[in-house]
């Protein structure tokens, strides 16, 4: 061993002499099968065009969608009667409804006990919110929620706003009670992992939108199902990361502690817990975030919140009133989760152990600030001295009283519970918004129409074309080929399984639809990700500019990327590819940046002493040894894009999603749109697990 690593000159010839050869002989082999699969697919199209395409109208239902339909009909008329969905689920749902929900919409926003306004007016609601952030976070996080919630009444939607706060909270301590023990029993017993984990991979495949037809069905629309769907949504990654944490324990302290004499539960509580406490709080934040994107969704079923507000400016092309409620929903998404890292770094201080800035507690709420605009980011500075816990206790105490104060004044008096109308600039900021993409709408129009007809003509018809009037006896086999190609036995088992799930649905053709947009969508995103992350990941100064537009961009809830493309594209399929690409990309950017960053500084030296130029840098240096970065980027793109592109069904996309939204709009098509998320998460894990295997097999 220190032989060869003292003298690492004589073999360095033959490695690169001969692992080209290996590497470029399994890619020419891999692209002369794609290539055979290409040209079976191109004759067989030519010869069998729009025959067997299994496509049928949009209002056929077929032998399954009409058993969903009975088995609701069955559900609501058992809400009558039955022990069930009468006695369990029902009366659940009223008591949620009337003595969780409504009780704190009547305490906080909407008007309760024959008054016509809520119990705590806005400056008590203002001050409370504010006091509670002072208090387990700290002053910077204070004044942030101080900021935030006037910026509800500010912009001119205080009761949405509040509405979803109160929503998105009930949402994520509900999922930390069910996901944190869940999280804990995979971690300690692999059975439970091994039973759990592909339960939550099709929870995390399966797009937001195709959950909506089966929780309606159970609990009907309104803010129970809101509640449910968010929780639903949220639970997966708490879990994961929980059960992370708790694994990434390191196993000499495990085996220090269990040689005192330690039970497993004080083992869990005194050892585990505390150690993983950290990550444990990253996933609580990924929670957090999850519940937030679902704010939208959660509009679409009637629940409470800024949802509806987005979703009736998208009904009536209101640019700026969608673009305003988006804000505050990104306003809250940055409010909440720098209140709980800011309240997990106190923890940590106060304990200390966290300490100086490269510390490793500094280093994982990093992660976390990913997602975050850096100018809303808090620095974690070297340790102050800090006032005592009795001195802090007295402090709170103390600063309590004109919170109370707030709360009897905002409960007494008119001016002080209903927000000052002359503060509210919202439709000031809207009328701009909409005349400012006028403006721009009506300069670029032409331009855009041109992207979008050279798009729709050159790439995205001939593809549908392909994959839609192609008979399903050859389109099928021909996925199953590539993936058999690309990914290898595990991937081509499961496109066989999802391909079997798609054509029992009865919705191939829709299927294919879908798949071409997401195709279409994930090709842009990858152009995008190779050009912008080249460029940050070779330049500083690229990075220090652009990273903070991507982490913004990826605090944005997914139905808020619907806006302007919609201002920029009018209703159409294209208008979806636009906004899954404008949702995707910034992730996709920065694991190809961080690819390219990743290249060995040795290797780059050694390439450069051999004069290449900077295009010869990247194209024979830094892009193949970024290959597995690239390939991960292709498909945490892809599966935004899916998730994407079925949202998209809201302005003009057709096929599944479009589909699922018909669903629970639609009294008949409902077991039409249960068997559209089904389909939808069919080929989404379909994708999931042949874009992972290709990026695998990248590193190498």
């Amino acid at each position: 061993m220190t032989t060869l690593e003292a003298t690492p000159a004589p073999p360095a010839p033959t490695s690169k002499e001969e692992q080209p050869r290996v590497v470029d002989t399994g890619n020419r082999r891999t692209g002369l099968y794609l290539l055979v699969i290409a040209v079976v697919w191109g004759v067989g199209y030519a010869f069998f065009k729009n025959h067997d395409t299994l496509a049928r109208p949009f209002v056929q239902l077929n032998g399954l969608d009409k058993w969903f339909n009975h088995i609701r009909d069955n559900i609501q008329a058992a809400g009558l009667h039955n022990w069930f969905f009468h006695g369990i689920i029902g009366n659940g749902s009223t008591f949620i409804n009337n003595h969780v929900i409504g009780e704190l919409q009547g305490w906080l926003s909407t008007p309760s006990g024959g008054r016509p306004v809520p119990e705590v007016g806005w400056l008590g609601v203002v001050a409370i919110f504010t006091w509670i952030a002072y208090a387990v976070a700290g002053l910077r996080s204070a004044g942030l929620v101080l900021v935030g919630t006037l910026l509800f009444g500010i912009l001119g939607y205080w009761q949405d706003s509040v509405d979803t706060v109160i929503i998105t909270i009930l949402a994520v301590v509900v999922s930390i009670v069910i996901g944190i023990p869940m999280g804990i029993a995979m971690a300690r017993r692999p059975w439970v992992s091994a039973a759990l984990t592909p339960v939550l991979d099709v929870m995390q495949t399966m797009p937001s939108l195709a959950y909506i037809p089966i929780v309606v069905t159970i609990f009907g629309p309104g803010a129970t199902c809101a509640l449910v769907l968010t929780v639903i949504y949220s639970i997966p990654p708490l879990v994961r990361i929980t059960e992370h944490g708790l694994k990434s324990v390191s196993a000499t302290t495990v085996e220090a502690a269990g040689s005192m004499g330690v039970t497993r539960s004080q083992l869990l509580r005194k050892v585990q817990l505390p150690m993983a406490r950290r990550t444990i709080i990253v996933g609580v934040n990924q929670c957090t975030l999850a519940a937030l994107s679902m704010a939208v969704i959660a509009g679409l079923i009637n629940g409470p919140g800024l949802g509806g507000d987005v979703i009736y400016a998208l009904a009536n092309l209101n640019v700026g009133d969608g673009a305003v409620a988006g804000l505050l929903i990104v306003v809250i998404a940055i409010v909440l989760d720098r209140t709980t890292t800011a309240a997990s770094e106190r923890r940590e201080r106060s304990q200390g152990s966290l300490g100086s800035v490269s510390s490793p507690g500094v280093m994982l709420v990093s992660v976390v600030l990913e997602r975050l605009p850096r100018w809303a980011s808090q620095d974690v500075r070297a340790p102050r001295r800090r006032p005592s816990p009795l001195m802090r206790r007295i402090v709170l105490l103390v600063t309590l009283v004109p919170v109370l104060v707030c709360v009897y004044l905002s409960h007494s008096y008119l001016d002080l519970a209903q927000f000052p109308s002359a503060w509210n600039v919202g439709g000031h900021l809207s009328n701009g918004i909409n005349s400012l993409t006028n403006t721009i709408v009506n300069h670029v129009d032409t331009f855009t129409a041109g992207v979008k007809n050279a798009i729709s003509y050159g790439f995205l018809n001939p593809l549908q074309s392909l994959l839609a009037s192609t008979p399903w006896w050859l389109t099928a086999p021909v996925l199953l080929a590539i993936s058999w190609v690309v990914g290898g036995l595990k991937p081509f088992l499961t496109t066989l399984v999802c391909e079997g799930v798609i054509l029992g649905v009865g919705l191939w053709n829709d299927s294919m639809t879908t798949l071409t947009m997401t195709i279409v969508a994930t090709v842009l995103v990858m152009i995008i990700a190779l050009i912008v992350g080249v460029w940050i990941g070779r330049s500083r100064t690229a990075d220090l500019v652009i990273r903070p537009i991507l982490d913004a961009l990826q605090t944005f809830p997914s139905f808020v990327y619907l806006i302007p493309a919609l201002a920029l594209f009018s209703s159409s399929r294209f208008t979806a590819i636009v906004a899954a690409t404008l949702y995707a990309a910034p992730i996709a950017v920065k694991l190809v940046a961080d690819g390219i960053r990743g290249v060995s500084a040795t290797t780059i030296e050694a390439a450069r002493s051999q004069g290449l130029t900077s295009w010869q840098m990247i194209l024979k240096v830094q892009l193949p040894m970024a290959r597995s970065s690239i390939a991960l980027a292709a498909n945490q793109g892809l599966l935004y894009v899916l998730s994407m592109v079925v949202i998209g069904g809201m302005v003009g996309a057709q096929s599944l999603g479009y589909l699922a939204i018909s669903g629970f709009s639609q009294d008949n098509l409902l077991g039409k749109g249960i068997n559209a998320g089904i389909a939808v998460t069919a080929l989404g894990i379909m994708l999931d697990r042949t874009a992972r295997a290709a990026a695998n097999r990248g590193r190498t």
